[in-house]
């Protein structure tokens, strides 16, 4: 399928997975004010460009506003699940440095977002048995309809090979 529009590479698969901010939870809006023209909202107009998609596709759930030409100064104004609001200067910066800074002040570490990879891959494979650490289930007998341990509750008599055997044995001298 030929890329069609304009810059398609953004919105590529591959492009919007290399994004690296992640939001913290408690960040529920997100508002880029910037202008169009104007050597000061320069990082501004790369950062909105080259990392708002990348951003979406990361914080599905995060609602994002964009307000061109309305003000003389570019800047990101965050909305906290608290009703707080962090407010970032984007002035005279390069869309890098502002990722940088915006990453570092509300976006999560790498610790958590490698615990909750572990959390999702742990609880989206309900196949998997072992140490409660590392699975959901320590045995397949927790499922429900399984037979149940031998150690925790006798089995009945016809599934254990002590009793085929001797109802073997018996068929075989009748």
């Amino acid at each position: 399928m030929p890329m069609k529009g304009r810059f398609p590479i953004r919105r590529t698969l591959e492009y919007l997975q290399k994004g690296d901010i992640v939001f913290k939870n408690r960040v529920k809006v997100m508002t880029v004010n910037y202008n169009t023209s104007g050597e000061l909202s320069d990082g501004a107009r790369k950062f909105v460009f080259f990392n708002i998609p990348q951003i979406q596709y990361k914080n599905q759930w995060l609602q994002i506003m964009m307000f061109k030409n309305m003000t003389p100064s570019p800047f990101l104004r965050f909305y906290l699940e608290d009703g707080e609001q962090v407010l970032v200067d984007m002035e005279g910066k390069d869309y890098q440095q502002i990722t940088q800074h915006v990453k570092k002040i509300l976006g999560k570490t790498e610790g958590a977002l490698q615990a909750e990879a572990q959390a999702r891959m742990r609880a989206s494979n309900p196949a998997n048995f072992g140490p409660r650490k590392y699975c959901l289930r320590e045995c397949i007998c927790e499922v429900e309809g399984q037979v149940p341990c031998p150690g925790t509750t006798p089995l009945p008599k016809e599934m254990t090979g002590k009793h085929r055997t001797l109802m073997a044995a018996a068929a075989a001298q009748e």
